[in-house]
């Protein structure tokens, strides 16, 4: 009996697990664009475990993002998004099926080559090579500038997005970079 007490409040300590089965979660809606990523990057380095997602039509405000979270934790989120100035507009419990965020990625496999797409950019690659063959969508002005400098590269050895990036298509496009590489390459 007592290794499952210690179990279950090592279980407890951790940092929230999105997405595993019966746990309640909530959205987190802000202004813009930027304050998604800033509220990503600072819960993401305290270690918890969110995603971030489209809004349901449903709760359309600010911006086309919104991060799910184990809303159990909403006080503890809040309290660290605080520390660094970041404020939802608004947080919402998904308590409908009407209220469930949408996932960013919609993947196409077409035999040689593999599509992920998140949001509106596409990143396409050679399975057999893992090489990059395309880069479209957006219509941001450093999508050409993301193109030229990854596409004929292997996946591995590309330029990072975030890096080289610097608006939502170059954000997006590194979501679709990163589900890439989970899909691509052996873990």
């Amino acid at each position: 009996m007592r290794v499952s007490v210690v179990a279950f409040f090592k279980k407890k300590r951790s940092r929230g697990l999105v997405g595993t089965g019966n746990q309640d979660r909530g959205i987190l809606v802000f202004e813009n664009t930027s304050e998604v990523i800033q509220a990503e990057n600072v819960l993401k380095a305290k270690g918890w475990n969110i995603r971030v997602k489209g809004p349901p039509p449903e709760i359309r405000k600010g911006c086309d993002l919104v991060i799910e979270f184990p809303l159990i934790e909403e006080l503890n989120i809040l309290r660290t998004l605080q520390e660094v100035n970041v404020s939802p507009l608004q947080v919402v419990p998904v308590n409908s099926p009407l209220l469930q965020p949408v996932d960013l990625f919609q993947t196409k496999d077409f035999g040689r080559y593999l599509m992920v797409r998140a949001a509106n950019m596409k990143l396409t690659v050679d399975k057999e090579t893992q090489k990059i063959v395309n880069i479209s969508g957006g219509g941001c002005p450093d999508v050409p500038y993301l193109a030229r400098e990854m596409v004929g590269r292997p996946l591995m050895k590309a330029p990072i997005p975030r890096e080289i990036g610097h608006t939502l298509c170059g954000y997006a496009l590194q979501l679709a970079y990163e589900e890439m590489k989970r899909l691509c390459l052996p873990s």
